[in-house]
């Protein structure tokens, strides 16, 4: 057992051990059907926090025949499928940290010579291993790899964690970038090196680099965040495993969903982030945790670009809306930006997006990004933009206490204030400017737009959270009409309906923006039950 060649189980061990584990073996059931088939290489990418190191130390954990593994994963779900037994502790693994090589390369002064850097100690317990079967000559580590293959009939599952690590912090060094490139080649591509793999599995940020159109390992299969496919569940924890830990955490599953929920895939409808879970459970809050790894600067440098409609779209998206874009021009890394699609793409895989593949559309996916979102907008020199949250508390405040005049003035400054950067031609934008306006009222609500109610759907109704003391809201908009038009349709489309299960106070309240005068005008109502 080495560091490199059959690290052992001792990592994944860690994992099981901790206060908190969500059961992802499934993966393992998946990925045997695919071993020793031409489907066998397979490149996972995803944000951070999501789980990919625990991944491959359980994958690591299970193939290695360096250790015994049994105990751990027989009651796990890998445990009852048939293959377990056939490919448990049954092969030579090798695993790569790339991102922990390229530290110690850089601590060392070194990190010029990064593919040096990755072939060195992994040769050093390969000669170790099979020593009888090499030279001195043989220093290439994909060389090795197939000689050993030739003479020993032993091939090798290889799984390299932070494959993309080089890309990410060496973004503009383009000739470390093609050496690192032409390594993974070497041992991931051609009939040889592909004969020396039972798997490859590589995690990452990033999907593999483009190079024009075509990706520079084509022969990889890539599972997403803009295109999961079958492993969407293992993207992150979806919703019956959060259930479950606030059940048995005695935390409330609407706070969880709305401050974490949002990754949204087709075989998986809601995928949360887990590290963050994790946190709010142990601690017994529910707050953002996302600046724990992360700083709003990294979110600030990208939305910060000057692209042409890019502002646009995040402040269209801080107000709840959907965005569709292109992600097909993007190139896979965090310099070859043309478009203002590539870097909402780039933010997809950040995590800072979700993608809605069926409507080719990107939003804020929960109440924790929307808050770096708001941090990042308020430090960036988008003056405008931040005035509306700081007048947001007063214009709910204004609302509360139903004054008319005061909401009505407020939408207007938050109307004027995002006019250069929102197109305002319908109701649509207008709900838009209004999220924007109430965007501090999230503190103590929840805001749905569009909720089923009735005979029809609420434009924007604003829930109160549970421990909440504030009245529910029924907002209806209203372009170029009536606001006593839009209090009508509340009550006459029944929309309470909706929240004829909630006790407390409820206001009605009218907006109608009047284009020939440019002006706004409310009115708002106490619902009498």
């Amino acid at each position: 057992m080495g560091l490199y060649l059959n690290p052992g189980n001792t990592g994944f061990q860690t994992s099981l051990r901790s206060r908190i584990y969500v059961d992802k073996t499934g993966l393992i059931r998946y990925l045997n059907e695919l071993l020793d088939t031409e489907d066998k290489f397979v490149c996972v990418s995803r944000p951070r926090r999501f789980g990919k190191s625990m991944a491959a130390k359980m994958l690591t954990a299970y193939y290695s025949c360096g250790c015994d593994s049994r105990e751990m994963f027989q009651n796990l779900e890998i445990g009852r499928a048939d293959s377990f037994e056939k490919h448990l502790n049954q092969y030579d693994v090798i695993r790569l940290d790339i991102q922990l090589v390229w530290n110690m390369a850089k601590g060392e002064g070194a990190n010029g010579q990064i593919v040096s850097y990755i072939q060195r100690p992994v040769v050093a317990e390969l000669r170790q291993e099979y020593g009888q079967y090499l030279s001195e000559e043989d220093r290439s580590l994909a060389g090795i790899l197939q000689k050993i293959t030739m003479l020993t009939g032993r091939r090798f599952v290889v799984i390299i964690d932070e494959w993309d690590c080089v890309f990410r912090e060496e973004k503009n060094n383009i000739e470390m970038q093609k050496e690192y490139v032409a390594f993974l080649r070497s041992l991931f591509k051609g009939v040889q090196a592909e004969e020396c793999i039972h798997l490859a599995y590589l995690t990452g940020i990033l999907p593999i680099k483009k190079y024009g159109t075509e990706s520079a390992l084509n022969n990889f299969d890539e599972y997403t965040m803009t295109n999961p496919g079958v492993l969407a569940k293992y993207v992150g924890f979806t919703e019956e495993e959060v259930k479950g830990l606030c059940e048995v955490y005695e935390m409330d599953f609407a706070e969880a969903k709305r401050w974490y929920d949002g990754y949204r895939f087709r075989r998986s409808t809601h995928i949360y982030n887990p590290r963050s879970i994790v946190q709010a459970m142990l601690n017994g809050e529910y707050e953002n945790y996302w600046t724990q790894t992360e700083t709003y600067e990294s979110l600030r440098a990208y939305i910060d670009m000057n692209f042409d409609g890019l502002k646009d779209a995040i402040v269209y998206m801080i107000g709840g809306g959907h965005f569709e874009i292109d992600i097909g021009s993007f190139q896979n890394d965090m310099t070859s930006f043309r478009t203002k699609d590539d870097i909402l793409t780039l933010l997809v895989h950040l995590g800072y997006l979700a993608y809605e593949k069926q409507y080719k559309e990107v939003f804020i996916p929960n109440e924790e990004v929307r808050e770096e979102f708001v941090r990042a907008v308020r430090g960036g020199g988008w003056e405008a933009v931040a005035a509306i949250f700081e007048n947001s508390k007063r214009l709910l405040e204004a609302t509360l206490r139903k004054d008319e005049e005061a909401v009505a003035a407020g939408v207007e400054e938050a109307h004027l204030a995002s006019v250069s950067t929102l197109s305002y031609n319908d109701e649509n934008a207008l709900s838009c400017v209004i999220s924007l306006a109430y965007i501090s009222a999230r503190a103590d609500y929840t805001l749905i737009r569009e909720l089923p109610a009735g005979n029809g759907f609420a434009d924007i109704v604003f829930l109160p959270h549970r421990y909440s003391d504030k009245p529910a809201i029924i907002v209806e908009l209203k372009w170029n009409k009536t606001v006593a038009g839009a209090i009508s349709q509340i009550k006459e489309r029944k929309y309470v309906k909706a929240l004829e299960n909630y006790g407390g106070e409820l206001l009605l309240v009218g907006i109608n923006y009047d284009k020939a005068n440019k002006i706004h005008q409310c009115v708002i109502e106490k619902y009498n039950k």
